[in-house]
């Protein structure tokens, strides 16, 4: 919900978590290769399983910075009203 106090400068996460998900995907490849070089076959395939999540969250990430940004609504555009729930709904206080 849009309250209006949001900054007017705000900056999406995407950056960071694009540099976070290819150091942990360095770090998983690695670490399944130690693990199956050195017999562990248990940590390998944990390794081998965090880097097909580190995999998907950077396919993801790439997938939102390519989009570019989105509309944002400027400031002449007032707040949104808070839900204050459908009438007869399930927030209705009981009798």
């Amino acid at each position: 919900m849009r309250t209006g106090s949001e900054p007017a400068t705000a900056r999406s996460p995407l950056r960071m978590r694009l540099w976070l998900s290819v150091w942990g995907l360095i770090w998983a490849a690695s670490g399944t290769i130690a693990f199956a070089l050195a017999g562990r076959p248990g940590w390998a395939a944990a390794c081998g399983l965090l880097l097909l999540v580190v995999t998907a969250d950077l396919v993801m990430v790439v997938r939102h910075i390519r989009q570019g940004p989105h509309y944002q609504p400027s400031r002449s555009v007032p707040p949104y009203e808070p839900d204050r729930g459908a009438p007869g709904g399930r927030d209705r206080p009981r009798d």
